[in-house]
């Protein structure tokens, strides 16, 4: 749906900053989005598109395969657009007006492009005149893809699905996709659905951020357009990254919106006995009139103790979802972490001299586009169930801004808040923990066993403390052994085999001492650890074990507790989880007397006999159909085929022409006219070959159906539409 333009809005209490929301609302499912405001004026231009995809419905059943939501229950969905009125009163935003569009409708038509008039809302309000609350232009396009098998789309995926490896990235059909659409946005919704699907997101990502990188001059300004990869990586956290944002704001933010806290530190916003400039002036007065007048004095007192409660309460908001935030790196999906620490490398490697690039990169997604809008708009995220009243709205965007500052790392942090309030409220935070944690946290989202790891100056600590350990060596030769000797006549381990150590664990390597601050003992780098497991307690009798495996040898370990075990296990897995030999399959149990005691296998270098669990949840649960999302791009590039063949023509100006860009052909970015006509041949070609099979698909359905039948009713334009087409062909054929 595009939301063009609205005419004739009215102006309420002599303010019009106009705004839409979008709601697609069904029996199963209500989704929102909203665009942005538009300042001083009621005839505000929006064109801004938003997308809804109408899927399976909640009492879908595997045997029906990849059915879109049966006919009765697309039939009683509907699009609403409401008309607000973005107001600093303290009562919230005014409702100016609201549409509402049944699918049924759109279901007759691929397009709609019409002004509308905006309702009122049947609340029971004395009769408004259709033309009082003005007209909303949209245009709304509804189609309903029909997915062959698999085959069919087997060209198409292919070339797709290939466009990592494609030198340059530039010339892949992923990287034309986001060329020729009209949104970025547009061509990175199922481009990202269809690469988690087949597993190789991450390369796709890394491929184009590579390339946007090389073309980047400031360090400062990296990732910050709306470009390909910056949308591809918006997608991908809006899909993978839900259950995360559920498990870390979710139990703060719905505090805030139930305890509503008084959280206001602009003095404008403020009522008269609120007013925080009132109340140091009146405080200053009252001070040197104490003595005469008393009362007054204890009313400026109450008014001081007032104004430090509410700065008071927002300091202690902030600082709650900075630490839950700041300490929720094991929680965050491996897909987000793989892609971050991507951008961090070439982040790094590209602006050398620029120490916090590696961290910036990073934090312009996570942060930025991320945490920042979760907080501002939590209902958007699904992290409420609707959108907050005007007080918890406001006291989210105060926080939202603290926080979306703290993780920007930026060097004049204040100077970055263009109120005097908000800078005064930051110099709450302004010390170098809060730096640190953010680092720290960055660093474990986007770590990585890889040796280059080494080129960060400092080591950064992630956990540290006592635990108990024992070693099984599989190799008498192996560099770095301890191994507990047996008491003599023992015939099992036990826990006098078992000794006390301090374990440290960086971001380059997991040591263990005798005590805290003594040489280390032992000391394994991160890319030596294949996989970090529980170990069950038939092994050595013991409860809250756990195993960190190595390539020739195992470190049993055992912690205080449960919780700390579960602790340990996800941060190291988190740290080591980009090492390239990292096994699938482990032993649960220890090889003691000469057999492993889960599958009694003898030989101590047998391949594990149970699947590895990563040490975390399973994060992202996506139900995509790779052939829906191959069959979406079809239909992106045959609305776009004159795009696409304009990019054509570029290629061959570019081949035969060495001179300055034509104008017309600018907007494309072609590092290799070459490469790039190739692919875009080979697009052309799948695109021309599905477009003849949705033909013939069609030509085929309706000589089985009847005009007036319930497949095609009486008014069914599509079908009307159809047979004067048929018509057109035949006359011109004869």
């Amino acid at each position: 749906m595009q939301v063009l333009e609205c005419q004739g809005l009215p102006i309420v209490n002599g303010q019009c900053d106009p705004y839409a929301t979008v709601t697609l609302t069904g029996p199963c499912r209500s989704e929102v989005k909203k665009t942005k405001v538009k300042k001083k004026t009621n005839n505000p231009q929006f064109d801004e598109v938003f997308y809804f995809e109408i899927t399976r419905p909640c009492s879908y059943n595997k045997k029906s395969h990849f059915e879109i939501e049966d006919a009765d229950e697309v039939d009683k969905m509907e699009i609403r657009i409401d008309l607000w009125n973005a107001s600093n009163l303290k009562f919230g935003d005014e409702f100016l007006g609201e549409l509402r569009l049944p699918l049924k409708f759109l279901r007759q038509s691929s397009s709609y492009e019409a002004w509308y008039f905006l309702q009122p809302r049947d609340n029971g309000n004395k009769a408004l005149k259709p033309d009082d609350l003005g007209s909303l232009r949209l245009n709304v396009v509804y189609t309903e893809d029909h997915v062959f098998p698999s085959d069919y789309y087997s060209p198409l995926r292919d070339l797709l699905l290939k466009s990592a490896d494609v030198e340059p990235v530039s010339a892949s059909a992923a990287h034309v996709l986001g060329e020729v659409c009209r949104e970025k946005q547009e061509a990175a919704i199922p481009l990202v659905r269809l690469f988690l699907h087949y597993g190789k997101i991450v390369p796709l990502i890394s491929a184009i951020a590579n390339a946007e990188v090389r073309r980047t001059q400031d360090p400062n300004t990296i990732f910050r357009g709306n470009s390909l990869t910056s949308k591809c990586i918006d997608e991908t956290m809006k899909l993978a990254g839900m259950h995360y944002l559920q498990v870390t704001l979710k139990p703060i933010l719905d505090e805030i919106c139930q305890v509503h806290k008084p959280c206001e530190i602009d003095p404008v916003k403020l009522k008269d006995a609120e007013n925080l400039e009132s109340n140091r002036i009146i405080q200053q007065r009252l001070a040197i009139n104490s003595q005469s007048i008393c009362t007054m004095s204890k009313a400026c007192s109450t008014s001081g103790v007032e104004e430090e409660r509410i700065w008071e309460n927002l300091r202690q908001y902030v600082d709650r979802i900075f630490t839950v935030i700041t300490k929720s790196g094991v929680s965050c999906p491996t897909v987000m972490c793989d892609i971050f620490f991507s951008l961090r490398e070439s982040a790094a490697k590209r602006f050398q001299g620029d120490p916090d690039v590696r961290y910036t990169a990073v934090s312009s997604f996570i942060f930025l586009r991320f945490f920042a809008p979760a907080i501002l708009s939590p209902n958007l995220f699904h992290l409420t169930p609707h959108h907050p009243d005007p007080q918890t709205s406001r006291t989210l965007t105060l926080i939202s801004k603290t926080i979306q500052t703290l993780g920007s790392l930026s060097k004049s942090k204040s100077a970055s808040f263009k109120e005097s309030y908000m800078a005064s409220f930051y110099d709450n935070f302004n010390e170098q923990k809060y730096a640190d944690a953010v680092k720290n946290f960055l660093e474990l989202i986007s770590s990585s066993g890889r040796k280059d790891h080494k080129s960060i100056e400092q080591p950064i600590l992630l956990k540290e403390g006592t635990l108990k350990l024992t070693v099984k060596t599989v190799d008498d030769n192996s560099s770095c052994r301890f191994m507990i000797k047996r008491a003599q006549g023992r015939k099992r381990f036990g826990m006098k085999n078992f000794k006390k150590r301090w374990f440290r664990l960086t971001n380059h390597e997991f040591t263990y001492q005798k005590s805290k601050g003594d040489h280390p003992l032992c000391s394994i780098p991160i890319e030596n650890i294949l996989a970090v497991e529980k170990l069950e307690e038939e092994s050595f009798k013991m409860k809250n074990m756990f195993q960190v495996i190595q390539p020739e040898r195992a470190l049993y370990i055992q912690a205080n507790n449960c919780v700390e075990a579960k602790d340990w296990i996800d941060i190291l897995t988190k740290v080591s989880q980009c090492n390239k030999k990292r096994l699938t399959v482990y032993h649960p149990s220890a090889y003691l007397n000469g057999h492993w005691l889960c599958c009694k296998a003898t030989a101590d270098n047998t391949p594990g006999c149970t699947p590895c669990t990563g040490g975390l949840p399973a994060n992202i649960q996506l139900d995509i159909d790779g052939d829906r999302e191959t069959e979406r791009i079809y239909s992106l590039f045959n609305l776009y085929m004159p795009q696409l063949e304009k990019m054509e023509e570029a290629c061959g100006s570019k081949s035969v022409y060495d001179g300055p860009e034509q104008e017309e052909y600018s907007t494309f970015v072609i590092d290799d006219p070459q490469e790039t006509y190739k692919t875009l041949k080979q697009i052309v070609a799948s695109v021309k070959t599905l477009e003849q099979e949705h033909a013939q698909y069609k030509r085929d359905k309706f000589k089985k159906t009847k005009y007036g039948s319930q497949e095609h009713p009486i008014g069914d334009k599509s079908f009307q539409s159809y047979i004067r087409q048929q018509s057109e062909i035949s006359a011109h054929s004869i």
